[in-house]
């Protein structure tokens, strides 16, 4: 048997694979020592943990057991790896040595909290010895081979591992059953042609035990390290661990916490739940990808692309544990090296998001319990009586007749083809909510979306080939099988036929995780391993099919066991290619439970929140982590879902979701109204003011999101994607930035005038006036009062905007002003993207405009890169030129001079400079 950690052996070499003709194995199989030692400090370590367990036995009266074998001492407790995961299992000592594993007792934590296992990896544990390794024309394969069995039923033996150095930034790695086929997620992926030349990492191989090292070259960091635990790979238990150069980890949804996670024995479960937003609980959607912030700046990316019950262990080591009950490890490694680089990478591999329609970035309002489309109207017609800028009206399940999809109440919302009328009128649109449960106790005949869609054969199945019947708002139902392609079809044809009697613009699809108020199914779920696994995650409600369907449910594409977590993404995917069928524009679909390359059909909301100061906070971490598993278009309930908002918390609330990408008010049944009319004048008007400031940003918006589409840059984006050296904005998680550029500061505490924020090193101006801030990269105390929300703009940029109108389709035909934020130098840049704002492929068609903003000594330059007719409606009326140190003398607008007006804060305006979007131009200033 073979060690995993020596403590004083130098390390071993390696199969270092990146070098050219390197595959042949080499005469003595390389081990990697232990990444924990080989220091003083951590040998004093292993003797202080020696030391504290002696102690903690003499004072324990010997409750702690008798004294461990020496090589379980030898193991930091930071770096004791969880050999009896099992929730709900007192682990015993007889049971951890069953498995061959340390046992050592820890004392109990308060609250319930997990601490150090008791049980973990000895340094001997047996695992796999890469047998062989060949290359290939993109990189490598092996055969890894187990001679000694694991503690998971059904262990394999031999495992394939592929090795593909796809591009210089992105390495791929997949470990996989060498003898049988395995459920793979089913979604596309790029394929390669040929072996990235430079790579900017450099992989290495332990044989025996098998293990994987990757460094970047530059600074030698180690970025995997799986020596640190065994492999284990059996049918339904799949794990591997690794050690991480640094505790900035980010990502791993979906969950509520702060952005940066916690190491501290934090585990994070991955199985889409239909659960208000609690700490700790597994949420509406699953992204097995991390980003983390290594020592210097350099960040990189890991994706394990699988859609099974999932955990994630983090613990102080730092270090990581993937735990998987299906398919295979398929990983891809983003080098980066910026962390705007690594969400790029990231998306080209799963997708670039959708470009939304421009009506999508406007404001939108929505609340279960309108009551009627005439009350729903009247909410409109409040909204526009108050020229609050508003794009569209949206209605929750209560417009349907009996809660059933494709269906609308022909008493209380008889008007609503009208209302929808109307809302066309005023440039407005309109979004319903639909569900993937289908209403399943209709007389025969009665209900043509069940009945089809059970004579087509187009819903999930128990084991016994009949539709599983679960239970969701209309009663009992049956639940589409999207990985069927023929419900795609049968969905287009329903909304198709509801279409032509509501000609609706956008869907949210809801409950789609997919959400079930049984456990499993009327009939309950039957005996065996799919839905009583081996292993269960830590889920919430301790079963898979707690509050879903069994996992032992028929689907199309496989069993639900493995397609759970794909339920949402599936739908959106047939949600969006029907809206683009039905309307011939870009689709607009909002979802609640997402996956990998979901960005790509629809944006998300952070689910049902509560009116809460405590939840307004929890929704900046939300979409700073959807930003970066490329699903741009996001936001939360804007004043909270549940219970009762207080006015200065919605107020704030507007604040702060005027500047989310996706800004949504939604409210439940029997609450007070939470909608801008109903507040006093006095926080109207503050609600309208920050509305119009969105409004007035909606071509830069617009433009990020474009980028978002072309590229994959973030649209909400955490500090230290700008200044990643700054540490300090490591865990900053109650301020962002759009883009590049604006840097949003809310109030997030009641009872507040003013609001603490941090400003990075340099430059930054007050949106509102141009008056700079010099920061040294220091928190700053900023006035707040109800009615402001601190906005600034970095040095170097220029923003596009626009005079706002009540909508998007209205605030586009206004004249445009840039803000220019001078640099240090008097040099800024930035750019717009237009086009008309819904039709499909603009950029793809070449129909749309692209300018390019420009300031060097002084001379201010517009270039029109490309150009369409839409160019020619709008002009750029206004330039206010920010951080102009001394006042000129004369402006010159392509050499013609120009009326100016300069202020002692050094804003320089000009105004009345007419100039079409089609035509470039230069504004100099003496």
């Amino acid at each position: 048997m073979k060690s995993y950690q020596k403590l004083t052996a130098p390390q071993p070499a390696a199969c270092q694979v990146e070098e050219e003709g390197a595959a042949s194995m080499p005469a003595g199989r390389g081990k990697l020592a232990p990444w924990w030692v080989g220091s003083g400090l951590l040998v004093a370590a292993v003797l202080l943990s020696t030391i504290t367990v002696w102690v903690l036995r003499q004072v324990s009266g010997g409750w702690l057991g008798p004294t461990p074998p020496p090589k379980c001492l030898l193991v930091p407790e930071s770096h004791r790896f969880d050999c009896y995961p099992e929730r709900r299992v007192v682990v015993t000592q007889e049971l951890c040595e069953s498995r061959g594993c340390c046992f050592i007792q820890s004392p109990p934590l308060v609250d319930g909290k997990q601490g150090v296992p008791w049980c973990f990896y000895p340094p001997d544990f047996p695992s796999y010895t890469l047998e062989s390794l060949n290359q290939t024309a993109l990189g490598m394969v092996g055969l890894l081979v187990r001679r000694e069995k694991a503690y998971y039923p059904r262990d394999i033996e031999m495992l394939r591992l592929d090795v593909e150095f796809q591009t210089d930034t992105r390495l791929h790695i997949k470990i996989t059953d060498a003898a049988n086929p395995r459920y793979e997620v089913p979604i596309d992926v790029p394929r390669v042609m040929k072996r990235a030349e430079n790579p900017i990492y450099s992989l290495n191989f332990s044989w025996d035990p098998f293990g994987v090292l990757l460094r970047r070259r530059a600074t030698g960091t180690v970025l995997l390290n799986t020596t640190v635990a065994p492999l284990i790979f059996a049918d339904q238990f799949l794990q591997i661990s690794t050690s991480l150069p640094s505790k900035y980890i980010y990502g791993l949804g979906e969950h509520r916490g702060s952005f940066l996670h916690s190491l501290d024995w934090n585990t994070l479960t991955l199985w889409a739940r239909d659960v208000s937003p609690t700490e700790t609980f597994n949420l509406y959607g699953a992204h097995p990808f991390y980003l983390l912030m290594e020592e210097g700046g350099d960040a990189h990316g890991v994706f394990l692309l699988n859609s099974n019950a999932m955990e994630v262990a983090l613990q102080p080591a730092p270090g990581l544990t993937w735990r998987t009950i299906g398919g295979v490890l398929d990983f891809y490694i983003f080098l980066g090296p910026d962390p705007n680089m690594v969400i790029q990478q990231y998306q080209q591999v799963i997708g670039f998001p959708a470009m939304p329609p421009l009506w999508a970035l406007g404001f939108h309002l929505c609340r279960w319990g309108y009551g009627s489309s005439n009350g729903t109207w009247q909410t409109v017609r409040a909204m526009r009586n108050y020229q609050i800028p508003q794009d569209a009206q949206w209605n929750d399940i209560d417009y349907m007749d009996g809660y059933r999809d494709f269906t609308f109440d022909s008493q209380k919302f008889a008007s609503l083809p009208s209302l929808v009328e109307d809302l066309h009128k005023h440039g407005q649109r309109y979004v319903m909510i639909l569900d993937p449960g289908i209403s399943s106790t209709n007389p025969h005949g009665s209900y043509w979306p069940f009945d089809e869609g059970l004579r087509r054969g187009l819903f999930l199945n128990s084991t016994q080939g009949q539709p599983l019947i679960g239970q969701v708002w209309p009663g009992f139902t049956a639940f589409a099988d999207f990985s069927n392609p023929d419900t795609h079809q049968w969905w287009l044809e329903n909304l198709q036929h509801f279409h032509a009697h509501v000609p609706f613009d956008g869907l949210w699809i809801d409950m789609n995780e997919p959400s079930n108020f049984m456990d499993g199914s009327e009939d309950g779920c039957p005996p065996g391993d799919l839905d009583s696994p081996p292993y269960t995650p830590a889920v919430l409600g301790d079963s898979l099919f707690s509050k879903t369907v069994c996992a032992s449910a028929k689907q199309k594409a496989s069993v639900h066991y493995n397609l759970h977590n794909l339920y949402g993404l599936m739908e959106a995917k047939a949600t969006a290619s029907a809206l683009i069928q039905i309307r011939g524009k870009r689709p607009f679909v909002i979802s609640r439970s997402t996956f990998p390359s979901q960005g790509r059909y629809s944006g998300h909301w952070l689910g049902d929140n509560r009116s809460q100061w405590k939840d307004m906070y929890y929704s900046i971490p939300g979409l700073l982590s959807f930003s970066l598993f490329g699903i741009p278009l996001v936001g939360a309930d804007i004043c909270g879902f549940s219970g009762s908002t207080s006015e200065e918390l919605c107020t704030r609330w507007m604040q702060l979701g005027a500047f989310y990408p996706f800004a949504r008010n939604h409210n439940t049944q029997n609450e007070k109204a939470q909608d801008p009319t109903v507040f006093s004048p006095a926080a109207r008007t503050a609600m309208k003011d920050v509305l119009l400031t969105r409004y007035s940003l909606l071509p830069f918006l617009y433009t990020l999101f474009h980028r978002a589409h072309l590229q994959g840059d973030t649209v909400a984006r955490p500090l230290f994607f700008e200044f990643p050296q700054d540490v300090t904005t490591l865990g900053l998680d109650r301020q962002f930035l759009w883009g590049q550029s604006l840097l949003v500061t809310p109030v997030l505490e009641p009872g507040a005038d003013s609001v603490t924020g941090y400003m990075p090193r340099g430059t930054w101006y007050d949106f509102y006036t141009g008056s700079l801030v010099n920061s040294s990269g220091e928190m700053l105390k900023m006035s707040a009062p109800l009615e402001h929300l601190n906005l600034h703009v970095r040095e170097g940029s220029i923003l596009p905007t626009q005079k706002p109108g009540t909508t998007s389709e209205a605030t586009r035909r206004n004249p445009l002003r840039l803000i220019v934020a001078l640099s240090s130098s008097a040099s800024a840049w930035g750019d717009l993207f237009w086009d008309d704002g819904e039709s499909l492929g603009t950029f793809e068609r070449g129909s749309y405009s692209y300018l390019v903003f420009n300031v060097t000594q002084n001379l201010f330059t517009s270039t029109v890169l490309h150009a369409s007719t839409e160019a020619t409606m709008v002009t750029i009326d206004t330039l206010s030129i920010f951080g102009v140190q001394k006042p000129p003398s004369k402006v010159l607008l392509n050499g013609q001079e120009k009326p100016f007006s300069y202020l002692d804060n050094q804003v320089l305006t000009v105004s009345d400079i007419s100039m079409s979007l089609s035509q470039g131009f230069s504004l100099q200033w003496l």
